[in-house]
């Protein structure tokens, strides 16, 4: 396991490049990239952050993440426009993923905002698009990762259990902070990802459930740590935490080397 950095920790101060820029003078070899426009979802783009790259050689992107309501709902649209240009979205960051070379594309799909809406999931459609997705993203050498998230389909073990076996080629990422948002302890994600697990974001919480750095909340990253290496785990670990949660660089560099510090005392158990 590796522990790094998203630039999603960034956002919205820096621009993705900049953040990029910034994790490597954190001294972090792996990254995950967070697309946060459009704009970014092209080649040319793809040729600004591998400029950075070029410059911080020791790095490599591990995995991209889009912006989720930007079209990632739409992807179970049964409006045919609405799904073919979400579907033409997709792809177009599946491709900047290869072009930066990234294999994992963290995913969140459908959201679920209506807190008033008892939601009911049409898993053969689910599975079908699924797959769909799996397949345009394998084109280019990328894993669709589903990840658990709070308020999108996604938020229940349960959800991952009902589709794993439908969709062979199906990853997923492990989020802690968004566990404990859904209220259901992370060992439960952990167990129906086993096997399938890609990558995992970190992010810590205090008693209330506020979320803070890692190392300044109650959450034993020790002891994640030594779980995931126990369920065979030898992915990445990236910090993914709120701009609110910091002031400046150096709260974020105490955080990534208190991450750091759990990751070699749990491999030395």
């Amino acid at each position: 396991m590796k522990t790094g950095i998203s630039t999603a920790s960034f956002f919205p101060r820096l621009y993705t490049e900049e953040a990029l820029e910034r994790i490597a003078a954190l001294g972090a070899d792996v990254c995950e990239v967070f697309f946060a426009s459009r704009c970014e979802y092209t080649p040319e783009f793809g040729d600004v952050l591998l400029k950075k790259l070029a410059v911080a050689k020791d790095m490599c992107v591990h995995s991209v993440h889009a912006l989720t309501n930007q079209f990632e709902p739409e992807l179970y649209s049964l409006n045919d426009r609405a799904y073919k240009d979400a579907l033409e979205t997709f792809e177009s960051v599946c491709r900047i993923a290869e072009q930066i070379g990234a294999h994992n594309y963290t995913f969140h799909g459908a959201t679920m905002l209506k807190k008033a809406v008892k939601y009911s999931f049409n898993y053969d459609l689910i599975s079908e698009r699924v797959n769909i997705l799996c397949d345009i993203a394998g084109k280019y050498g990328v894993t669709l990762c589903y990840e658990n998230v709070h308020w999108a389909y996604f938020s229940n073990p349960s959800f991952y259990a009902a589709i794993k076996d439908r969709c062979p080629k199906l990853g997923a990422v492990l989020d802690i902070k968004q566990a404990m948002q859904s209220e259901i302890d992370w060992r439960e994600y952990l167990d129906v990802m086993k096997g399938r697990l890609k990558t995992v974001h970190l992010c810590d919480y205090d008693d209330c459930g506020n979320l803070c750095l890692p190392g300044k909340g109650r959450f034993d990253f020790k002891k994640l740590y030594a779980a995931l290496a126990e369920a065979g785990y030898c992915g990445p670990c990236l910090m993914e935490v709120y701009t609110k949660s910091y002031k400046d660089e150096s709260e974020l560099k105490a955080a990534f080397e208190f991450l750091k510090d759990c990751e070699i005392k749990a491999s030395t158990r």
